[in-house]
């Protein structure tokens, strides 16, 4: 569908004059295939920078167009695309400046929308923040911090001193730390910081972004102990190896014990077994010594029989 460029522009949004330099746009809104016409006053045949931004803040578009003897311009920037990866809904800002009148510049705002009925909506302007922090640290250890800012769905921002510049931790002892000038980029709108922890007890980390004059906040908790995970991982490895080191040892004292219990009972059957060996032979003496004592009595009394025979045969020859 094409649409043609309006030739009276008395319905047009007005801009505020900046100087000697103004721009205005036939519309606040534009749906895919409607042309994005701008037009203002400056001086006569002054060259003019036109520059074109996107949601995520980076440049879509940039010419250079010369104004009129009067001072008069009209300038079609671009006919709105298909919405894509790469040039998505959101709100785009056109901004003009003076290649003479050095920082003299001025910007709109316009929206991309989906639907091609121009509905007058307000134009605004969001930002979006994230923080990611690990939820357990040790004292004395780095952890590390991330942080995202988008808007419109894209990710905004490339300086981080000036779109976090208010970020704090909450330390446990309830002071406040400013941690805004300890981030680094790591991609656009995607920026991490590191920050060591001395104490224990629960950090809060407050992020902050501020971007064209609209602000977010986002928090984070991590939990900082004595010593992280991993050490208390390695003390808990330590403890199972000394268990089963402790438990190879109980294996080893069982097998030992159970040896000493089958000495303790052979020795145990080996003194039963003297003990009845020994009372066999007291039986044994005791029946010898009953035997001896049936022959020498017997012979001790023929003996003295005898003896006192002599001494009467004897007796009886001396008279």
């Amino acid at each position: 569908m094409r649409y043609a460029i309006p030739v009276v522009l008395l319905l047009a949004i007005p801009c505020t004059a900046y100087a000697d330099l103004d721009i205005a746009s036939t519309s606040q809104v534009y749906a895919s295939g409607q042309p994005l016409v701008v037009f203002g006053q400056a001086e006569p045949g002054e060259d003019i920078i036109i520059r074109m931004t996107g949601p995520d803040d980076t440049i879509t578009k940039f010419d250079q167009i010369t104004a009129n003897p009067d001072g008069s311009f009209q300038y079609t920037v671009l006919v709105w695309p298909e919405a894509t990866v790469s040039f998505p809904y959101g709100t785009y800002t056109i901004e003009i400046l003076s290649a003479e009148q050095g920082d003299l510049s001025h910007t709109l705002d316009v929206r991309f929308a989906q639907t091609a009925e121009l509905v007058e909506t307000p134009v605004s302007r969001t930002i979006n923040m994230l923080i990611f922090a690990p939820e357990t640290s040790a004292v004395n250890n780095t952890l590390r911090l991330f942080v995202q800012t988008t808007s419109d769905g894209l990710l905004v921002g490339n300086n981080p001193e000036q779109l976090l510049g208010t970020t704090h931790a909450h330390l446990p002892d309830g002071t406040v730390h400013d941690i805004s000038d300890s981030f680094n980029t790591l991609h656009q709108g995607l920026f991490y910081a590191d920050y060591v922890p001395h104490t224990e007890g629960t950090y809060v980390f407050h992020a902050v972004a501020f971007s064209q004059g609209t602000i977010s906040h986002g928090s984070a908790a991590t939990t900082v102990l004595s010593q992280d995970i991993g050490g208390i991982s390695d003390q808990i490895i330590l403890l199972n190896e000394v268990l089963a080191a402790t438990s190879a040892e109980l294996d080893g004292l069982k097998a030992e014990v159970a040896e000493f219990k089958d000495t303790l009972q052979q020795a145990s059957g080996n003194i039963n077994a003297s003990v009845g060996s020994m009372s066999a032979s007291v039986t044994n003496i005791e029946d010898a010594s009953s035997q001896l004592n049936s022959l020498f009595f017997p012979v001790m009394a023929i003996m003295g029989v005898l003896v006192a025979t002599q001494i009467a045969i004897l007796a009886r020859s001396r008279r």
